[in-house]
């Protein structure tokens, strides 16, 4: 059995994703107004780190679809 790290990181990746997405979308609009350049962060840098950790999980299918010789 070898240890594939890809899916830890992706799980905890799309959690955090998701969490934080959530946050931003769900959050107060004010504190985004209050901010220079009135871009809600957290929504962007969830979708980010979503995308990552989905990444991951691709690459962790796809490893066990056609295992190395």
């Amino acid at each position: 059995m070898q240890l594939d790290v890809r899916l830890p990181i992706g799980l905890m990746f799309s959690v955090f994703g998701v969490i934080l997405s959530g946050y931003g979308l769900l959050g107060d609009p004010k504190v985004h107004q209050q901010q220079p350049l009135q871009l809600n962060i957290n929504l962007y840098w969830g979708l980010v780190l979503l995308a990552f950790g989905l990444v991951m999980l691709f690459l962790v299918a796809r490893a066990k679809k056609h295992p190395a010789a």
